[in-house]
């Protein structure tokens, strides 16, 4: 007579198996800070807007490149130039064009960071949101996460087999749920953020913002399987 070689998924009272879930939350802090820049122009005619907006751009684009290796990304997002109606009589016509570009630039020298938004803030018809404190993606704290929610399973799995006089014997399984920052890489939405907006330059540098940076919180979950040996009921 064969032997059915179909593994039995909730074990055999000589085979008996112990599923858990690991969890693990650790706190660290930020490696990144993220700055939204919104550059805008008005002008009566869409030539006029261009210019104003060209030359605010390339304003805003050669302060934070000056801060060198402290600005780690520096990106253009939306553009647009959009005519602004009004009504004539029973017709409709141009009153002026708004034009706007959008920018997100990345440091990760945050000494850095108070004195640039405060520079960009100061800026005419210039807005800055955040910033957006997160880690890489590459972070060890993922790991680390991981690695403490394997630990907090084995550890469950044990507890619950020593409860039944039994010890555990082998791994049958073990499921990533998932390790990820609870505060999402990118954009707006999460708590801890700055927002300025400016629309004229003084004539006086304004002073750096002094920003605390947000602990972040990475979470971990696996599940697991065991096989342990046959309780002492």
């Amino acid at each position: 007579m064969t032997q059915d070689p179909t593994p039995q998924p909730y074990g055999t009272p000589e085979v008996p198996r112990v599923a858990v879930r690991g969890e693990a939350h650790i706190e660290v802090d930020p490696e990144i800070a993220r700055l939204g820049i919104t550059i805008s122009a008005r002008g009566t005619d869409r030539r006029t807007a261009l210019e104003d907006l060209t030359r605010r751009n390339t304003t805003v684009l050669d302060l934070v490149k000056s801060y060198g290796d402290a600005v780690e990304k520096l990106e253009t997002g939306t553009f647009s130039i959009t005519p602004e109606l009004t009504r004539h009589g029973r017709a409709e016509r141009i009153r002026a064009y708004h034009g706007r570009v959008h920018l997100t630039a990345e440091l990760g020298d945050f000494t850095a960071l108070g004195e640039l938004t405060t520079r960009l803030a100061d800026l005419e018809l210039t807005s800055v949101d955040g910033p957006w404190w997160a880690l890489r993606p590459d972070s060890p704290a993922h790991g680390d996460a991981r690695r403490q929610a394997v630990l907090e399973a084995v550890q469950r799995a044990r507890e619950y087999a020593t409860a039944l006089g039994a010890q555990l014997a082998a791994l049958v399984e073990l499921a990533d749920l998932g390790a990820e920052d609870t505060q999402p890489f990118g954009r707006p939405g999460t708590a801890g953020t700055m927002r300025s907006m400016a629309f004229a330059a003084d004539t006086e540098t304004a002073p750096a913002l002094d920003l605390e940076p947000q602990r972040q919180t990475v979470y971990a979950s696996v599940n697991a399987r065991f096989t342990m040996t046959p309780p002492r009921l």
